[in-house]
């Protein structure tokens, strides 16, 4: 018999803000540049990046920070910077489970960057991302 372990968390669908205002849809005045430039600049590092797809590809959906830095190749230290700076700007979730950290995707927040930059959705969902952000 396998047990699976279910988190309330999983069932978190809809993210009440979205991360950004859409670029498309007209200039941002500079709180929107300043929030959307955040997001982007945890995205910039490489080291970064390639831990959000080490947690995406993950076959539980979320990774324990002990595996992380022989899989990154990186020290303990670094890699922890690196993970504070992508929950900080709301990609990953953190849960403390005892002496580890665990991190898990906010698909969300990766959804509501890719409307934000005029991908993966119309204008009509551009719109909805403006006016949540607005209610």
């Amino acid at each position: 018999m396998v047990v699976k372990r279910i988190e309330v968390c999983q069932y978190e669908l809809v993210d009440p803000e979205p991360c950004c205002p859409p670029l498309l849809d007209g200039p941002l005045d500079e709180a929107e540049a300043t929030e959307l430039a955040a997001v982007l600049k945890a995205l910039a590092d490489p080291a970064r990046v390639r831990l959000v797809s080490m947690v995406a590809c993950s076959p539980t959906g979320e990774i324990c920070a002990c595996d992380l830095p022989g899989a990154l190749d990186r020290s303990q230290p670094t890699v922890s910077h690196h993970l504070s700076q992508l929950v900080r700007a709301g990609i990953l979730d953190r849960e403390q489970r005892g002496k580890w950290a665990w991190f898990r995707l906010r698909p969300q927040r990766l959804a509501s960057l890719r409307v934000a930059l005029g991908e993966g959705g119309t204008r009509a969902d551009r719109a909805r991302a403006v006016a949540m952000r607005t209610d």
